[in-house]
């Protein structure tokens, strides 16, 4: 790996640690210092690899370099030596050589799920709280969020700079939290991973890299949490059982086009089997104990997804689950994707009637569903449909399929 490659790849992998572990020793208050000094690492890097070559130990030197420039920062900085805590001002300027600034495996392990705690935090909106998450834990960067997200960067900068202040604001602290702490702010956290990950599987953006990667950050945190023994719980398996269930048809969802594939079009050969072992297994480790969450049941739904052979057996478990998903958490997506899976059992006309109860006219995957279930029954009012889920599209994605079924239905009649 080159210079090229190697810093944008070191940056997405090593900021975010390093960043944790510096906000632990500067607090929430003055999260901006640590973000600074983290990139001026990165900016020494491309400079003086550029002129010097990589050297031996890429990521040991950044956490040199790091504690070199944080040491340096807390000696001669007077004006944060006037904010900080008695106890660190004292450190800070009669010691600062002899500070610790720990970038061992597990210390940076405890700092990030520190940061976590404090960031998944209810006082923050949810959207702003993934795009902070995204920026401080995964190192994506604004213009890459915005992308994502498909808003302008402004917004998404607003977003995180608000996120911030509210935190700073509450004094939250960045500490290990105590074992009741950590359930009680648990369903935060995974809220926020859970947005995180459906950001990327599901998201709009056509930046095919940018979305596995959400995904793989989702999976990355999730698994520190599991390495966690106070937050080695069934809710936490379940949703990495769910997410490995999921991230095992990616390559099959796309073509070379980079195209959306729709479910029942996809090459099963290109499903990661692995990855479907995985998901099992974390599916077994999320059955301990008597907690049912909604990842325990989409995890279930995501389960038999992964078995391609088109059953009604499988459709009557997929039904089932998505019954009791409802009763535990509704929304108007779940509630559609129900209808697909009712349409499975009790056939397309009985599912028709059921999406009318639904009263989802604003929504484009309603009319999607139903130009689907009508496409055998009444062609005509299948296009109908079609033409209004198009008006009502956002995605160039979404746009492409509804064009596809459209095109399919005319050359049809």
């Amino acid at each position: 790996m080159n210079e090229t490659t190697l810093l944008p790849h070191l940056f997405r992998v090593e900021y975010q640690k390093i960043v944790s572990v510096l906000c632990g020793i500067f607090g929430i208050q003055h999260i901006e210092i640590a973000e600074d000094l983290v990139s001026d690492t990165f900016l020494s890097a491309t400079e003086i690899w550029s002129m010097k070559g990589i050297p031996q130990n890429p990521t040991a030197w950044l956490y040199t370099v790091a504690k070199n420039k944080t040491k340096n920062y807390l000696k001669h900085h007077q004006v944060f030596e006037q904010k900080i805590s008695p106890a660190l001002k004292y450190r800070a300027s009669e010691q600062a050589d002899d500070i610790e600034i720990d970038l061992s495996e597990k210390h940076i392990t405890d700092s990030q799920l520190a940061m976590m705690f404090a960031v998944c935090n209810p006082i923050i909106p949810e959207e702003a709280q993934i795009a902070l998450a995204l920026n401080l834990f995964c190192g994506f960067s604004i213009n890459e969020i915005a992308d994502a997200f498909l808003v302008n960067k402004e917004v998404v900068y607003k977003r995180i700079q608000r996120a911030k202040e509210k935190l700073k604001d509450a004094n939250i602290k960045i500490t290990r939290p105590t074992i009741s702490e950590a359930i009680e702010r648990l369903e935060s956290i995974l809220k926020t991973i859970y947005l995180l990950f459906s950001e990327g599987y599901y998201s709009s953006s056509q930046n095919i890299a940018l979305r596995q990667d959400f995904c793989l950050e989702a999976m990355r945190l999730t698994y520190l949490l599991i390495e966690h023994q106070p937050t080695n719980l069934p809710q936490v398996n379940a949703l990495m059982a769910l997410m490995c269930f999921h991230s095992s048809r990616f390559q099959a969802r796309i073509d070379k086009h980079g195209e959306m594939i729709l479910y029942h079009n996809q090459d099963e050969a290109l499903w990661d089997r692995e990855l479907i072992e995985r998901g099992g297994y974390f599916l077994s480790m999320s059955s301990a104990g008597n907690v049912l969450s909604k990842y325990h049941i989409e995890a279930g739904i995501a389960y038999w997804h992964t078995q391609k052979e088109d059953t009604q057996k499988k459709w009557e478990h997929i039904l089932e689950l998505y019954n009791s998903l409802l009763i535990i958490e509704y929304s108007p997506i779940a509630a559609l994707n129900r209808i697909y899976a009712f349409s499975k059992v009790a056939g397309k006309k009985q599912a028709i009637s059921a999406a009318a109860e639904l009263e989802l006219e604003d929504n484009h995957f309603y009319h999607l569903l139903l130009g689907d279930l009508y496409t055998d029954v009444d062609k005509k009012k299948a296009l109908a449909h079609f033409m209004i889920a198009l008006k009502l599209a956002k995605t160039t994605a979404d746009k492409k399929i509804i064009r596809r079924n459209i095109k399919r239905l005319q050359s049809t009649s």
